[in-house]
């Protein structure tokens, strides 16, 4: 999927509502009461933008699978635009002045994705109901700093979701989810973007999931450039075989052997594998299969969410004579779920169903969840919505 050039798009922002009124001054003048995204009762949702001296407006959001735009019209110097009704879900957009992308300067909500910034538009009813924070007993997040001798001699951070009472009960033990992120993502991602601990939240007060604790890690090993890219290889941190960030195995080395004792030892957790879960949606996904292949004993609930076959992504070759002994191995420890989801349009639709066609093969079982999306936060979110029930039953 191909997003707009958002860059700094923070401070265009603020520049734009200044530089779209008509003359030096007139930001003061700006009509007060606006509002936007505005949803009606039907789930329809007006936008509304005041540039009175704007040629072209649109908006381009996360709802129109093909991000196609909708385009405002001009009522003297508001434009305005309506839309839907739209299925009840979280959604991200831009308001596009003159080309120009941009944050809704009425809307305060926004989401961040590593460098993409967006604004934010939560339609209720349905699947937005599990995604917006409601009045249900929360849990607690925080963030939190390990020493991770695999990575480098610096410490790492990631948060930590502890369920609703899990203070109030000194010796209450839980199970444990591990949710990793996609590439150019970090630790806050799931957090900021896909809403995890007001999904658990919610999940937990409806009875659709069991308390547990969320472990939500920060996949990328070099926190600078998106390890996706080839290109980053040659200055990735490599294993002695060379392989880029992302196929080196450090950061899957380092969950099993930084991540996990120090939340076992700092967390009241329930330390087998019928109460761990492994979880994470494109390069997170490659990461859990790789976790879970290379450990087969640790975890019985695997989700593998928008990502297949990884013999595409591995610049050092891959080995299908070993991939199949580790799923056999997996398949000897009989996990309780393994979980596949992925969107019709996904780029990586291929490698998943040339991951499906090895897994039968191999009789390998698992659960295929196929939805209409992308390679995109509406299905990942929603994927959580539906694994995290599925686990420790």
């Amino acid at each position: 999927m191909k997003k707009p050039f958002r860059f700094l798009n923070i401070l265009i922002t603020l520049f734009l509502a200044i530089s779209i009124s008509s003359t030096p001054g007139s930001a003061q003048r700006r009509p007060s009461g606006i509002v936007s995204p505005e949803v009606l009762s039907d789930n329809s949702v007006i936008f509304r933008i005041y540039a009175p001296k704007a040629e072209d407006v649109r908006v381009v959001g996360t709802w129109n699978r093909k991000f196609a735009p909708d385009i405002m019209s001009k009522k003297d110097t508001l434009w305005e635009v309506k839309v839907g009704p739209i299925p009840s879900d979280m959604y991200e957009y831009d308001i596009v002045v003159d080309g120009l992308p941009m944050l809704d300067p009425y809307n305060k909500a926004v989401t961040r994705d590593g460098g993409y910034i967006q604004s934010r538009l939560m339609v209720p009813g349905g699947l937005g109901d599990l995604i917006d924070a409601k009045q249900v007993p929360h849990g607690d997040l925080k963030a939190v700093w390990y020493d991770s001798p695999t990575v480098g001699p610096e410490q790492r951070r990631m948060f930590i979701y502890t369920p609703p009472g899990y203070d109030q009960n000194p010796k209450k033990k839980y199970p444990v989810m591990y949710l990793l992120h996609g590439a150019g993502g970090d630790e806050e991602v799931w957090v900021n973007r896909g809403r995890a601990n007001y999904i658990i939240d919610n999940l937990i007060a409806a009875g659709k999931a069991k308390p547990m604790i969320v472990v939500i890690t920060n996949g990328d090993v070099n926190n600078t450039a998106t390890v996706l890219d080839r290109e980053a290889f040659a200055t990735a941190k490599t294993t002695p075989g060379g392989v880029g960030a992302m196929a080196a195995g450090l950061f899957e080395r380092s969950l099993v052997n930084d991540v996990m004792p120090y939340v076992e030892k700092n967390y009241r957790t329930i330390n087998d594998a019928d109460h761990r879960a492994l979880t994470g949606f494109s390069m997170g996904g490659y990461h859990t299969q790789n976790i879970s292949n290379a450990n087969p004993s640790l975890f019985k609930y695997i989700g593998v969410m928008s990502m297949g076959l990884f013999s595409t992504f591995r610049p050092d070759g891959y080995d299908k004579e070993k991939h199949v002994a580790q799923l056999k191995a997996l398949q000897k420890n009989n996990p309780k779920v393994y979980w596949i989801g992925m969107g019709t349009d996904d780029f990586l639709y291929r490698t998943g169903v040339e991951l499906r066609k090895l897994y039968d093969e191999v009789g390998f079982k698992y659960i295929y969840r196929e939805n209409i999306g992308n390679h995109d936060w509406n299905s990942w979110r929603m994927y959580l919505t539906e694994f995290a029930p599925l686990c420790f039953k």
